[in-house]
């Protein structure tokens, strides 16, 4: 089969290797598409620690081709979206609940302690309890099934209450799928902050209730104004102390930042423990996703709750891979989407 592999800092190839043997307990799923995240993108540039050779990519879907001799719950020809989460199902947090906290953190071609080959090939090997049918729901729209849920799961996060007012800052793919995520639990009013127009113009589209462009007004006066006031939640979807700081500013007393955006390992940020003694502002991360919020998520996507085929602005083929990850870096279009068997 073809394979995209990293095989060193800033280092992609496209090899011929040979295809997985499903286990005992394990499916083989044929590819349809896996969509390209920042998480990728970082282990790419050696931002993310990945050994090599490695094969990225978990953001996926595809049909089963082969199951093992265990497996009775997935059946050859069922089309799935793959849960690039391996919980050990042993530790405390997996016993809880939190398999995404596992302390033997094993993900499908993700960031993780233990990383396997993902879903940038033709063929991923996967535990069949890691597979979600989806119906007849397409490829591309079942591969958004993971950051979906990790967006469900940062919602879930900061205990949201139905009119709870929301500040989001970044309108990427994983900010426009956020936005979704709060306005399907009744976040009201929503204020997205984003520098590029089209971005914004589309969040308008998919539920924003207000947009500000931070090139043209300060977002720590806008967004109040905005709002009728600081907001409940203040999410940054970002990834940058500065955007950290912004929406920490524009969050109410008694309310929570959410840092949803992936920091540099090496970030630091000053903070006032007597503000957060005083206002009782909280800081909450969200990392990852549980087994119940994949579920949540390809449900949605099933249902039409969400609406992710807009978020997809460009397929390409497992050759073009490392123009994808330049086009990100220039913040060029939304999700590109690997098909692999396309030329894109």
């Amino acid at each position: 089969m073809r394979a995209t592999t990293l095989t060193g800092v800033g280092e992609i190839e496209v090899q011929e290797r040979e295809r997985p043997e499903p286990k005992d307990d394990e499916v083989l799923v044929e590819v349809g598409a896996c969509s390209v995240c920042m998480t990728d993108y970082h282990m790419y540039h050696g931002t993310f620690t990945a050994p090599t050779p490695l094969v990225l990519g978990h953001e996926s879907s595809g049909t089963v081709a082969e199951v093992g001799a265990d497996v009775d719950t997935v059946a050859v020809g069922d089309r799935v979206a793959i849960n690039p989460t391996v919980p050990c199902n042993a530790c405390s947090y997996c016993k809880r609940g939190e398999t995404h906290l596992c302390e033997n953190n094993t993900s499908i071609g993700g960031a993780g302690e233990t990383i396997l080959d993902g879903a940038f090939a033709e063929y991923v090997r996967v535990p069949a309890i890691n597979v979600e049918d989806i119906g007849e729901m397409s490829f591309e729209r079942a591969a958004l099934a993971e950051p979906l849920a990790c967006c469900i799961h940062g919602v879930e996060q900061v205990d949201l209450t139905p009119g709870d007012s929301v500040a989001i800052v970044g309108a990427g793919p994983i900010g426009l799928l956020l936005l979704q995520s709060f306005r399907n639990a009744g976040a009201s009013p929503i204020v997205v902050s984003e520098l590029d127009d089209e971005r914004r113009e589309l969040a308008s589209e998919l539920g924003a209730d207000v947009v500000v462009d931070p090139d043209e007004v300060d977002p720590e006066v806008a967004i109040p104004e905005a709002a009728g006031g600081k907001v409940d939640v203040g999410a940054e979807a970002i990834g940058l102390v500065p955007t950290i700081k912004q929406a920490n500013a524009v969050t109410a007393k008694g309310g929570s930042t959410l840092v949803f955006g992936v920091p540099d390992q090496e970030a630091t940020m000053e903070v006032s423990p007597f503000d957060i003694f005083f206002d009782e502002v909280g800081y909450r991360g969200s990392f990852s996703l549980t087994t119940e919020d994949f579920e949540r998520a390809v449900t949605m996507l099933r249902y039409g709750r969400i609406d992710a085929d807009a978020l997809i602005t460009e397929r390409i083929g497992l050759d073009d891979l490392p123009t994808a990850f330049e086009r990100m870096e220039n913040a060029e279009g939304l999700k590109k989407v690997v098909v692999p068997d396309t030329d894109g």
